[in-house]
Parts: structure tokens; sequence; C-alpha cells
């Protein structure tokens, strides 16, 4: 493991900001986590259906706000692609090749799930598992794939939007709920917000790589100024408090994205930044560099797969006979609670065993060479200088 750690401490050019990294790193686990979490599989008549501990226990709203951080996402990925079609247009690499590049390697590992998922789902059918439980199964599944579409598309029109200041597309944001909610508007305009909202922080994310936004005082606006507009919209305009969905909710602040999903979105982007400092100088630490460093690598295994594995483990905990607490059982006490969090070590094995089976999608393998080794080799001595100590990670 200290030789692991070396070479990848090594291999990391001088220049390479840690930080950005570690936020990416962190969205990715925040998510899957927050899904973990707040995502119940109950098992009932021989089926299975979701359910969320949030519609009974409101309680625990607070867990959307830690762990619903898809805003941070978007914010790096505008930094990230930005920069990198900056630089792309610098060596002379077309818009064609850079996008192809940047889409084969967010969609390829796409294309196992949804291979693995269509042969589970009609070995399923097959069997004779109910249609009902099939649905819940595949839509956990699928659900999340949304957030990648959206990602892609912001991604292509990076070019164009590399200079749109944020509150264009909060604007917009502003104008459809207020249609919506106001005046009484078409529910279906809603899903204008779902390209206008995660542009917002998509767009400071561009700004960063401009050299904007880059001030204490920045980010602590950022902060302080979307965390009241978003207490004020809960508080007194009626948007849920919760971040994330809660069945039978007559309002979801995700499905499509609200003013309050996008007012929150930037209160977390200006956490983000203020947590650049202490994350390089923690990064420093060769590590707490090379644990990054790993996720980063396999950052869409683990968020195509982290459903299935939840999943996996429920499915055989059946074969028990029992319905065993937090992996089964109603959402609906502290009891559920305490039980998901014994269990989350063990979707955590599940994970792992997924992402040995399927990280090859992601990570394009040489002959001869394993994945750590091609990765973190000295980009100075055996590879071009452009090249990055963990590529799949640079954007």
């Amino acid at each position: 493991m200290r030789e692991l750690v070396r070479r990848i401490d090594a291999a990391t050019p001088p220049d390479r900001d840690r930080a950005v990294d570690a936020l990416r790193a962190l969205a990715i686990l925040g998510v899957v986590l927050g899904h973990w979490l707040v995502t119940a599989l109950v098992a009932d008549g021989g089926g299975l259906h979701a359910a969320s501990p949030l519609q009974y226990l409101p309680q625990f709203t607070p867990v959307s706000w830690v762990f619903q951080t898809l805003a941070v996402f978007f914010l790096v990925g505008g930094y990230v692609a930005a920069r990198s079609h900056a630089g792309a247009r610098a060596r002379g690499t077309t818009y064609g090749q850079w996008l192809g590049a940047r889409m084969a390697r967010l969609f390829r590992p796409v294309a196992a799930v949804l291979v693995v998922w269509g042969v589970v789902t009609a070995a399923m059918l097959v069997s004779g598992v109910g249609p009902d439980t099939v649905h819940t199964l595949v839509k956990l599944v699928l659900s999340p794939l949304w957030f990648l579409l959206v990602f892609g598309a912001l991604t292509a029109v990076t070019p164009l939007v590399a200079r749109l200041h944020p509150l264009w597309p909060l604007a917009v944001v502003l104008h459809v709920d207020l249609i919506r909610f106001g005046l009484g508007g078409p529910a279906w305009l809603g899903w204008v917000n779902v390209a206008a909202g995660w542009l917002v922080p998509y767009c400071l994310g561009t700004a960063w790589a401009r050299g904007g936004v880059r001030s204490r005082a920045a980010a602590w606006q950022l902060l302080i100024g979307g965390a009241a507009a978003t207490a004020g919209l809960v508080l007194w305009a009626g948007y849920p408090a919760s971040m994330v969905g809660v069945p039978g909710a007559a309002t979801s602040n995700l499905n499509p994205p609200t003013l309050a999903a996008v007012t929150f979105g930037l209160a977390q982007c200006g956490a983000a930044l203020l947590l650049l400092g202490p994350l390089r100088r923690l990064l420093r630490r060769p590590a707490a560099w090379a644990a990054v460093a790993l996720v980063n690598l396999s950052a869409m295994t683990v968020f195509l797969w982290h459903q299935t594995a939840m999943m996996a483990v429920t499915t055989a905990g059946l074969l028990t006979g029992a319905s065993l607490p937090g992996l089964h059982t109603v959402p609906d006490g502290p009891g559920w609670v305490l039980a998901r969090l014994a269990w989350l070590p063990v979707f955590a094995v599940a994970l792992l065993l997924c992402w040995r089976t399927f990280r090859s999608y992601e990570q394009k393998r040489r002959r001869g060479r394993g994945l750590v080794v091609r990765a973190a080799r000295p980009a100075a001595r055996t590879a071009p200088p452009r090249r990055r100590a963990h590529g799949a990670s640079s954007g």
C-alpha cells in the first residue's frame, strides 16, 4: 500500500489542483450515501416497493441537505470542461475530437449497466418476479441516468455557455417557478429547469475556470446568500424543506429542480469554494491524495453501480426468509435508521465487487499493465507531458 501511495503521489503533476478532484469525489460519495440512506426497499407480500425514511421521519430532513451534492458536481464539471476545452483549442484539437473523447469517457460505462440490467430484467420477468417489483428495481437503476444526460448536454454546449453569467439561467428558473406556482401555469413548464437549474452551478464552474469567484468574499456571498434565499423560500414561499424527492409529497425540489434547489446549490458551491484551501493542505499528504485519486478513477463506476449494490444485498437478504431490519422493513422509526447505518458497510462491500467487475469499462487498460501502474507512472519519463496521472478524473 505504501508503494501504491508513493507511485500515485510521484506521478501527479505538480501543477494539478488536487482539491478539485477532492470536491468531485465528495460529490459522488455524497450522492451514493444519500441514496443508501433515504432509499428503502420494503418487502411486502413477496414483492419489493420503494419507500423513504423522510416520508415517515421528517425530522431527518437535514440529511438531504448534506448528501444532495449534485450542484458541487456540476460546479466542478463546468470548471474542468472549460479548462479542458481551452487546452484542446490551444493544442489544435477540433471541437468534435474534444467532445467525442469526453462523451466516450462519460457514457462507455453506461453501456455495461444497460446490458447487464437488460439481461437481469428479462430473467426476472421469465422467472415470475412481479411486474411491480421489476419496475421498482429497474427504476432505481435507471433514474440516476437523467443526471448523465443533463451533464453530457451541458458539456456539449460548453463553448457556448463558457462565458454565460450564472444569473441568466437563475432568472429562467425564477420565472418558471413564478409561472408554475404563482400564476397556476402548466406543470410541464418545470422541466425547463432541468437544463436551466443545473446550468447555474455549471456556469459558476466556467466562471471559476476564467478566474472568477476565486476570492473568499465571493464564496461567502454564495454560501450566505444561497442559504438565506433557500430558508426564505422554504419558510415563506411553501417550498419543501427536503432537497430530494419524498414519496407522496405534492412538490419535489429535485424532480424537476425548483428555485429552492438552485439557491441551495449556490450555497453548496460557496461552501465548496471555501473548502479549497483546507483540502489543498490536507491533500499534500500522499495517503489522502491517493484515496481521492482512486475514487476519481472510478467515479462513474461508483455512481452507476451503487444502487445495484444496495439492491443485490437487499434481494440476497430475502433468501433468509426473514424481514431484516433496515433492509426490508418500513423506514418509520429511529430503529430503522440505526439498522440501515449498520448495513452501509455491507453495501460498500457489494459496491466494491461491482467495481472490480466493471471498472474496465471506465478505465482503459494496456496490455501487461495494471490500472494503477498505468495511471501512476511518472509522466516526465514515460508519457507525453499533456498526459495526466489520473486520466479518468482529470476531466
